[in-house]
């Protein structure tokens, strides 16, 4: 495993890559999230995603209750399925 070398270990944004088997590994050190991939580009692309869904940047869907207290009947919803 690939492992930082300076001292005190905590640098913001590190990430750390290495390579399992026929599988691309990177891991985002400050949330621990994990991703792999078959090549280091794929690896870091899927690690890139997995953050974001981590932090809650994209792929939040809200509820019927949410959408009705802005007022937005779910019944009417034309942008897309559920």
């Amino acid at each position: 495993m690939a492992a930082s070398t300076r001292e005190g270990n905590d640098h913001e944004d590190e990430i750390r890559l290495w390579r399992e088997d026929e599988w691309w590994i990177a891991k985002d050190v400050e949330t621990g999230v994990t991703t792999q991939g078959g090549s280091r580009t794929i690896a870091l692309e899927n690690l890139d995603e997995a953050v974001a869904l981590y932090r809650g940047e994209i792929g939040y869907e809200p509820t019927d209750a949410e959408l009705k207290q802005l007022s937005i009947d779910p019944e009417d919803n034309t942008t897309g399925e559920k």
